[in-house]
């Protein structure tokens, strides 16, 4: 484990059931405020089945992700399973397409934020005070887990608890709707092979930054263990949660494809303005917690990157009083407040979702290699393993092929500056280079 001048290490607060909540505030963030009225653009009622397929898709890629982090007790997540599967190189690349991902992930996220505070004030979206709301909120969260591991764990979880609630309220509203009122008529779109995967490649990302809530475990209590809970605890719940919401709103909502606020627009006819005020209010909730939990654990990347040499030092210092990555905490929120600043909500997006997908598959491909190189390491191992490897290898590259190209040019970017990175630093050796971990 890295020190900081022989004094501070990593404490070990992230318990198991901590672990899963991180895992879930690390996936539902903005996109489930917006998407159901995008699914039922493209699949109209059958919206509600696409939603549960994209689960058992992402279910695939998840599956093969606890296998394989079962493996490892030490931080960096994708980066650490990509280099000791295939080498430094990978690995490097990986590490330099998980972090900006999951840079703009959260930048993202805290767009919303603004836009969505601009419902209950009007001048959020003028320049000085949104420069003066994103600093306080990038900042805020920067201080609380600059200050230690623990108070950020806490804090992702309230922030998990707390998003629950106003989801789970749209669902109830929904229902009692339903059973007072006909089902909504909905609309009737067109569903061919195209629209099924282009629906499925944007649902599919709703599902997405699990992988986020591996990188930390260097600090987690039992990691090998607790990772395996966490992501199948997240998937069922994010499953269930996900479907029953589309099915609120193709169910409630007459013209669901062209609401601005589904959610918003589902809890109003059950409960009235304040119903829609409150779920309003629940987005703010999404997208902070979100960004919380993006603040808690991407650091541990560059961390992980610098214990093994591939980043300079310095990402890798631990705060002699508060033993956490601080340096790593601390350029991570300026990078995060800069791209939500000065970058607008689809470049961050487009960003995000090109890299996922590469890191995916390769995280998928690592768990035969990795059956190979550490027979024995592994805590869970997956039935029929190889089989799942290849089907999530699969469903990415069929996903690529219906990716925007506009953001092949900041792909290309990124997996230049990682070959730099790896070219700087080749001639340095570590102790994964010659022993498995």
């Amino acid at each position: 484990m890295l020190k900081a001048n022989d004094k501070a290490v990593l404490v070990k607060a992230i318990g198991r059931w901590s672990l899963a909540a991180l895992v879930i505030n690390s996936i539902i963030g903005s996109g489930i405020f917006g998407l159901p009225s995008i699914a039922a653009e493209m699949l109209g009622r059958k919206s509600t089945i696409a939603v549960l397929l994209a689960g058992a898709a992402v279910g695939v890629i998840m599956a093969c992700y606890a296998e394989v982090a079962s493996q490892f007790t030490q931080a960096g997540g994708p980066y650490l399973y990509a280099r000791v599967a295939f080498g430094r190189l990978a690995g490097i690349e990986m590490g330099w397409l998980l972090w900006l991902a999951q840079l703009a992930a959260p930048a993202a996220n805290a767009n919303l934020f603004v836009v969505y505070l601009g419902q209950f004030w009007r001048d959020a979206n003028r320049p000085l005070p949104r420069f003066v709301i994103l600093t306080v909120l990038v900042g805020a969260l920067a201080l609380v887990n600059y200050r230690g591991v623990n108070a950020g764990t806490k804090l992702s979880n309230v922030f998990t608890a707390a998003k629950l609630v106003p989801l789970v309220l749209v669902i109830a509203a929904a229902a009692l709707y339903v059973s007072r009122h006909a089902i909504a008529p909905g609309s009737q779109a067109a569903t061919t092979s195209g629209g099924w995967l282009k629906a499925m490649l944007l649902l599919f990302f709703a599902y997405g930054g699990f992988e986020t809530a591996l990188t930390p475990m260097s600090e987690a209590k039992n990691p090998r263990r607790d990772t395996v809970f966490a992501l199948f605890t997240a998937l069922i719940v994010c499953t269930v949660l996900y479907t029953l919401i589309q099915w609120a709103v193709v169910s409630t909502v007459t013209d669901p494809a062209h609401s601005e606020r589904p959610l918003a627009d589902v809890a109003q006819l059950a409960f009235g303005r304040a119903g829609a005020a409150f779920i309003a209010g629940g987005g703010l909730i999404c997208f902070y917690g979100y960004l919380s939990a993006k603040i808690l654990a991407v650091p541990r990347v560059t961390l992980a990157l610098a214990e093994e040499k591939d980043f300079p030092s310095w990402f890798g210092r631990l705060h002699p009083q508060f033993h956490t990555p601080y340096v790593s905490i601390l350029i991570f929120s300026v990078l995060v407040w800069m791209l939500a600043l000065f970058g607008n909500f689809a470049w961050n997006v487009t960003l995000s979702a090109v890299a996922r997908l590469f890191y995916y598959g390769a995280g998928c491909a690592a768990l035969p290699v990795l059956r190979r190189k550490q027979p024995s390491a592994a805590w869970f191992r997956l039935p029929a393993g190889n089989f799942f490897a290849a089907l999530g290898v699969l469903i990415c590259i069929a996903l690529i092929t219906k990716v925007d190209l506009g953001g092949s040019l900041i792909l290309v970017a990124v997996i230049a500056a990682g070959f730099v990175n790896w070219l700087a630093v080749r001639r340095t050796r570590t102790l994964s280079d010659s022993t498995p971990l």
